[in-house]
């Protein structure tokens, strides 16, 4: 077992990334709870990526109570005993909401958010994974998933876009920025070991990682 001071751990990024590869390989090192975005779980998810006009709001919906329930499971825990490693942020909810809702729906939404007032714990650090689009294209290929044969490089385009936005701002927690484009966290032990290092000692402020160059 790995130490750490951290007791919440978030890993953040576009699909296709390694977000949940990641949080495996913390969570094993780090002996900690395991929270995963359960998209395979999503009935609405595979129509939407082929009709998402039609529906992005059920399945935005979906995550929305998905992960607000997780959420209510971690804060019966012992935050300051137990680790958590979990593969989403919950404030990026509303992020995916805005580009894929038409406006209406984008009320609805907001409406239903806020009377449900999600539940959260501020982490004690953020990790964005970043890859250049067709880096993440081909990676979502590769894996297979079949809700995912409908997705196109446009899409994930807007969502790259949108966690760039995202993050130009964050200041909520300390967070590492990755460049997980060349990171090989299979089948390259010295990738994984030097990113465990860096996330051992990230504590504040805003860092950079780069397996290619660290």
């Amino acid at each position: 077992m790995t130490p750490t001071q951290h007791r919440m751990i978030v890993i953040e990024g576009p699909i296709g990334v390694g977000k949940t590869t990641l949080a495996k390989k913390l969570a094993g090192s780090l002996q900690a709870n395991l929270i995963l975005e359960d998209a395979e779980d999503n009935p609405f998810l595979e129509r939407f990526y082929q009709q998402p006009e039609l529906y992005a709001l059920p399945t935005q919906l979906h995550f929305l109570f998905q992960r607000h329930k997780q959420m209510a499971t971690v804060l019966q825990g012992d935050l300051f005993q137990d680790i958590w490693i979990a593969d989403y942020l919950i404030d990026k909810d509303r992020l995916f909401a805005e580009i894929t809702l038409a406006d209406d729906e984008l009320h609805l939404y907001q409406q239903v958010y806020q009377q449900l007032a999600p539940k959260r714990c501020k982490p004690d650090l953020v990790i964005y994974l970043q890859a250049p689009v067709p880096v993440l294209l081909e990676r979502v290929r590769k894996r297979g998933r079949p809700e995912e044969r409908p997705v196109q490089q446009e899409y994930l385009q807007k969502v790259a876009d949108a966690y760039t936005r995202f993050f130009h701002f964050y200041d909520a927690s300390p967070l590492l920025i990755v460049n997980a484009s060349g990171l090989d966290l299979v089948d390259n032990p010295e990738h994984y070991q030097a990113l465990l290092d860096r996330i051992q000692n990230t504590q504040s402020g805003r860092n950079y990682f780069n397996p290619l160059i660290d």
